[in-house]
C-alpha cells in the first residue's frame, strides 16, 4: 500500500466525525475568547482544534489506519 493510498483512505464517519468536529470547534472558539490563559495551555489547546477540524474535514485519522479502526461506512 503506497502513501497516498494510506493518507487518502476514509476512515472516520458516524459520531466519530461528529465529535471530532465538536471539539475542534469548541476548542477553537475557546481560543478566540482567549478562555485558555497560560501558554503551554493555548498549545495543547490549538494542537487539539487543529486536529479535531481537519481529521473531520478529511474524514481520515491516520492512527486508526495503524490500528486497522474503520468508523466510516462502506
Amino acid at each position: 500500500m503506497t502513501l497516498k493510498d494510506i493518507l487518502l483512505e476514509e476512515n472516520v464517519g458516524g459520531f466519530d466525525l461528529v465529535f471530532r468536529a465538536l471539539i475542534g470547534s469548541v476548542a477553537t472558539i475557546a481560543l478566540a475568547m482567549d478562555l485558555v490563559e497560560t501558554s503551554p495551555w493555548n498549545w495543547l489547546v490549538a494542537l487539539v482544534a487543529l486536529a479535531g477540524l481537519f481529521t473531520a474535514m478529511t474524514r481520515h485519522c491516520t492512527p486508526y489506519h495503524y490500528l486497522s479502526i474503520n468508523t466510516a461506512k462502506k
